[in-house]
């Protein structure tokens, strides 16, 4: 794991939350989509949003459904995910990886897997996002 570049926005990754996090907290490997472009002189960082297969309650409006493009490799199946804007973090790059299929045959290199989420879910994401920061009077803004 640990990426080697600065994965754009929209993104999705593995992050690893297993370390510096306690309960309740992130505390395991799980997906999350990058919600930050590369910010100047903050080398190696970028800020994540987790994503888990569990439904949130209705009506909490700092987690939404998103739909992925493509299922995403185990063990992450299906591609009904939500996004838990609550648990935004600003991550280094070392954490994140991509997801893999397998490895190749011939080379023995691990396949990743590019999973960029549309426009429209990371609208839905960012809107999240506002309402667990306590700023859902700029949500009418996106």
């Amino acid at each position: 794991m640990g990426l080697q570049y600065p994965p754009q926005l929209d993104l999705v990754v593995i992050c690893d939350y297993s370390t510096g996090f306690r309960k309740p907290e992130m505390v395991k490997e799980r997906l999350a989509v990058v919600v930050s472009q590369r910010l100047p002189h903050r080398d190696g960082l970028c800020t994540v949003v987790p994503l888990s297969t569990t439904p949130s309650r209705a009506g909490i409006k700092y987690q939404c459904k998103v739909e992925l493009p493509f299922e995403a490799p185990p063990p992450y199946p299906g591609k009904i995910k939500w996004a838990k804007a609550d648990m935004l973090a600003t991550l280094c790059y070392d954490r994140m990886g991509l997801p893999y299929t397998g490895r190749d045959p011939l080379t023995g290199k691990r396949k990743y897997l590019k999973i960029i989420l549309a426009e429209d879910e990371l609208k839905k994401i960012r809107h999240a996002i506002l309402h667990a920061l306590s700023l859902d009077s700029l949500a009418a803004h996106l």
